[in-house]
C-alpha cells in the first residue's frame, strides 16, 4: 500500500501511517527500531532495497531522508516536504516513509524526523554516501544510539578513515569494518588450532580499500606484531599471511567467493568466504545496538603507527648496498694514502742533512 503526500507535515504523515495500518489489518505497531537513511536521490533506491531486505530479520520503521537540491534562489527560499508512505507488501515486514526535503527545511531535517520516531525504540542512522565527518555531532546523528557510515563509498577512503578515528564517539561504526567480520572469525579460529607465537603478518587487498587497513590495524593491535600491507587487483581482501613459530598460516581468497586456509603440517581446506551485499551488512549491524569496543580499538590504533611498525621488518635496499660498498672503497683509499705518505718519508732526511 502506497500513499503519496505533497507539501505535507509530520503530523499528516503519522496520520497516514495509522490509517494505512488499519486498512491492511495490522493496527498494532510491531517494529523493534527506527532506521533513518540519509542519502541522495541517486542512491536512495539501492539503500532502501537493502533496508527492506534487512527488515525481514529486524522489522523496523524506515525513514529515508532525501535532501533535494534547489536550483534557484526562489526554490531555496520556499520550504516544502513531500512524503511517500509504504505499508504491507511494498515495505516488506516493516514500515517505510520516503521524505523529500526542499528549500530551507533541508537544514532542519531533524525537526521532520523527530515526530516520526517510534517511541521507546532504539534509533539507528545510516549514511550510505556523503557521511558527515563527525556523525555524533550531526543533527540527525544526535538522535541515534548507533551511527553507521561507509568509508568505502568516500572519494578518499583512507583519509576518511583517519578522520573517523579523530572524531570517534561510542556508537559509531562503519560497514568497512562489518565486511571483515568473517575474516576476523576465520583467522581467530585458525590460531586456536595451533600452539604458536605470531611474529609478523601481511594483509593483501585492492588499493584504496579501508577494510584492508582496518584488518591490518586489528591484527597489529591484537597480536602486538608488525603488519605489512600489499596491493592486489582484488576483489576486496585477497589474502592474509601470518608468520608463526610453527610455520606460516595463510588465508587466501583470490576470487571473492571461496578461500583456502593453509596451516603448516595440516591439509589445505576450502572455506566459504564470499563477499556479502549491503543488506547482509546492515542486518549484522542491527543485531547489536551497543558500542563496538573492538572497532574503536582497531580504528584508534592509527595508520601512522601501523606504517612505522611494518617498516621495521623491511630494511631499505640502500642500506644493504652501502654495507657492501664500504669494504670495497676502504682498501683503495688506504693504498692512495700509503703512496702519498712514502715520498714524504724520503724527503724528511734531506731536510735534516741541509740543516747540519
Amino acid at each position: 500500500m502506497k500513499t503519496d503526500l505533497t507539501d505535507t507535515t509530520s503530523s499528516k504523515i503519522n496520520k497516514a501511517l495509522v490509517l494505512g495500518r488499519r486498512a491492511i489489518g495490522t493496527p498494532a505497531v510491531g517494529m523493534v527500531l527506527t532506521l533513518v537513511i540519509v542519502t541522495d536521490e541517486e542512491n536512495a533506491y539501492d539503500a532502501l532495497k537493502a533496508a527492506n531486505e534487512a527488515s525481514r530479520e529486524h522489522p523496523s520503521r524506515t525513514l529515508v531522508v532525501i535532501k533535494r537540491v534547489s536550483r534557484s534562489p526562489r526554490d531555496r527560499a520556499k520550504a516544502r516536504l513531500d512524503a511517500e508512505v509504504r505499508l504491507g507488501a511494498d515495505a516488506s515486514t516493516g514500515e517505510t516513509v520516503v521524505l523529500r526535503l526542499y528549500g530551507e527545511v533541508v537544514d532542519h531535517a531533524q525537526s521532520v524526523v523527530l515526530p516520526l520516531l517510534l517511541p521507546d525504540a532504539p534509533v539507528v542512522v545510516w549514511w550510505p554516501v556523503n557521511a558527515p565527518t563527525d556523525p555524533a555531532n550531526d543533527p540527525l546523528g544526535a538522535l541515534a544510539q548507533r551511527r553507521v557510515t561507509d568509508t568505502y563509498a568516500a572519494e578518499q577512503p583512507i583519509q576518511e578513515l583517519t578522520a573517523r578515528a579523530d572524531t570517534y564517539t561510542p556508537g559509531d561504526t562503519d560497514l568497512s569494518w562489518t565486511r571483515i567480520t568473517p575474516w576476523r572469525s576465520m583467522l581467530a579460529a585458525a590460531l586456536d588450532q595451533v600452539v604458536c607465537e605470531v611474529t609478523s603478518a601481511e594483509v593483501e587487498g585492492e588499493e584504496f580499500n579501508p577494510s584492508v587497513e582496518l584488518l591490518a590495524m586489528w591484527l597489529s593491535e591484537r597480536l602486538k606484531v608488525p603488519v605489512r600491507r600489499s596491493k592486489s587487483t582484488g576483489p576486496g581482501l585477497t589474502s592474509v599471511r601470518m608468520e608463526t613459530s610453527s610455520g606460516p598460516i595463510v588465508l587466501d581468497r583470490p576470487d571473492g567467493s571461496l578461500a583456502t586456509l593453509s596451516i603448516q603440517g595440516q591439509p589445505d581446506r576450502g572455506v566459504a568466504l564470499k563477499r556479502r551485499d549491503t543488506a547482509e551488512l546492515i542486518a549484522e549491524e542491527l543485531r547489536r545496538l551497543d558500542p563496538d569496543d573492538t572497532y574503536a580499538t582497531a580504528l584508534k590504533f592509527g595508520l601512522e603507527r601501523l606504517d612505522e611498525e611494518a617498516a621495521t621488518t623491511a630494511p631499505e635496499p640502500e642500506t644493504v648496498v652501502e654495507a657492501v660498498a664500504e669494504p670495497a672503497v676502504e682498501p683503495a683509499q688506504a693504498e692512495k694514502t700509503a703512496a702519498a705518505e712514502k715520498p714524504a718519508a724520503k724527503k724528511a732526511p734531506a731536510k735534516k742533512a741541509a740543516t747540519k
